[in-house]
């Protein structure tokens, strides 16, 4: 048994297993300490005494203030733990950020689709594409026959299947405004991901979001085969279903034979994405895949940090790494946005994490946050994007999205990123078709129970002293591996086609 401390200031530790009352455990480089109750793996224990309404912190950041006094050995948590409202302006401040040299045997390409305008893929899809709700059983009647047919795409080479692109809106809403703009962006980001070989665009026929007027502003690119038809037109569902078959088909067929040549490093766009966060989640796999981010930015390619809300308390950290006075503030005034949009509906940021998170060990938004921007490890912050918005390249990048995992992913995926890793402590089945999901699991546990969910278990960081360099060069290259064309966990399982879910803004009519 023993406890971790993760900074030389931090006022807690944290169990690396169950622990019952009574124990005097060792604390890694600082001593030991009696617990005065069980602690659970993943949660935190007093290193000190702690006087009511003290400053507490972890990572060497304001996690939160106690709620009442606390004594050395003493589970922290909820009961005794708080967040109040001015512990992120009391935070320290981070370091500005800084590029690696790259290790001499560091791989530099992997095995990707070249498109003809020079983009490069890691999955070559076909996308049905869906203007309303209205059609989103057609176009999931389509992907499922055309991909499990023998006339389909199975074992199609250079095909990696169908996807149904659908979402639960399109229609009911005002054809201008920030929820209009939300949607256009986010469907005709998916359409131009360069995972997308060929697309089908299906309409009902009446909806505000119409099929003419998607399509007119689409702007994919001129090599992507594209057709487009709605199910009144045809007279119905049946005769809309054969219609896409016949597509799909026809677009199949062209797509055969194409092949996978060696590209740089620097073509990816990888979106960073954490979910079912626990107590490990800030010490094994965030800062694991934070040095896979790093060593990706440092050799060319393109990272993507989002979830908003779990970057509140932490932000500061992150300004103080924005390349220019400009990009700081961009990213702080979508922080404001977000205080304010919680405040009008009531709720607050610390509202985020879930009874999940919770369960594995993290107290408050501050903590959450602090172990999220761990994935985004310590790289200059090149740009602040908006949700859905093209993602700039290279360097790392923020872009503005929901804490949600579908809602966050699909915002990355529409901006262009052609690979994501997921990280997760309490476990996660999801999947993001076109575009491959590599999970991590923060322990050891997670990693046993749910083996076929996962694709690398980070653990041995805690329970071996695996160095994260070392951890990271591993997370680094499976995301080269599965880019090249290695089929992740998700992608086995057939997981991704169900998390497609626009972020969704303004009055429903």
């Amino acid at each position: 048994m023993s406890l971790v401390v993760l900074n030389e200031s931090d006022d807690v530790a944290v169990a690396t297993t169950a622990m019952p009352a009574g124990a005097t455990v060792g604390v890694r480089g600082a001593g030991e300490v009696t617990l005065r109750g069980d602690l659970p793996a993943g949660h935190k224990v007093a290193l000190r005494d702690l006087a009511a309404g003290a400053l507490v912190r972890k990572y060497g950041q304001v996690i939160g203030r106690t709620l009442a006094e606390v004594r050395a050995g003493e589970h922290v948590h909820m009961h005794n733990l708080g967040m109040p409202e001015d512990a992120a302006a009391r935070a320290t401040q981070g370091a500005a950020g800084s590029t690696l040299l790259l290790p001499a045997d560091l791989r530099r390409t992997f095995q990707g689709f070249r498109r003809p305008d020079g983009r490069v893929a890691t999955r070559n899809y076909i996308g049905v594409l869906t203007t309303v709700n209205c059609s989103a059983t057609v176009a999931r009647k389509v992907a499922r026959l055309t991909e499990d047919d023998a006339e389909g795409v199975e074992g199609v080479e250079g095909v990696d299947g169908v996807v149904a692109l659908t979402h639960g809106t399109g229609c009911g809403m005002a054809a201008q405004g920030e929820g209009w703009d939300l949607l256009r962006r986010t469907l005709a980001g998916y359409a131009r991901n360069p995972n997308i070989g060929g697309l089908v665009v299906i309409g009902l026929g009446c909806e505000v979001n119409t099929v003419t007027g998607l399509m007119a502003d689409l702007g994919v690119a001129e090599h992507v085969p594209v057709s487009s038809y709605t199910i009144q037109e045809l007279g119905g569902t049946s005769s809309a279903v054969q219609r896409g078959v016949e597509l799909v088909r026809r677009m199949t067929s062209d797509l055969a034979g194409t092949v996978r040549t060696e590209v740089d490093v620097a073509e990816l766009v990888l979106g960073l994405q954490c979910g079912g966060s626990d107590g490990w989640s800030g010490l094994t796999a965030n800062p694991a895949l934070g040095v896979a981010s790093d060593l990706l930015v440092a050799a060319g390619a393109t990272t993507v940090l989002g979830e908003t809300p779990e970057v509140y308390g932490a932000e500061h950290l992150l300004a103080a790494r924005a390349t220019s006075p400009e990009v700081a503030d961009a990213l702080m005034a979508r922080i404001r946005w977000w205080e304010t949009y919680t405040q009008r509906q009531g709720t607050t940021l610390d509202a985020n994490p879930s009874p999940g998170n919770k369960a594995g060990g993290i107290t408050t938004i501050l903590e959450k946050s602090l172990g999220a921007v761990a994935k985004a490890g310590h790289s200059p912050l090149a740009a602040v994007r908006e949700y859905a918005e093209e993602i700039p390249r290279p360097g790392l990048v923020f872009m503005d999205t929901p804490g949600y995992d579908p809602v966050s992913v699909t915002g990355m995926v529409a901006g262009g990123a052609n690979l994501i890793c997921f990280t997760t402590g309490r476990g996660s089945v999801f999947g993001s078709r076109p575009v491959p999901t590599v999970k991590l699991a923060t322990n050891a546990d997670v990693a046993g129970r749910m083996a076929g969910d996962i694709d690398l278990d980070c653990s041995p960081v805690v329970e071996q002293g695996l160095p994260l360099e070392e951890m990271g060069r591993r997370v680094y290259d499976l995301l080269l591996d599965v880019a090249s064309g290695r089929r992740s966990a998700s992608e086995e399982l057939g997981l991704g086609g169900e998390e497609i879910v626009p972020w969704q803004l303004g009055a429903v009519l």
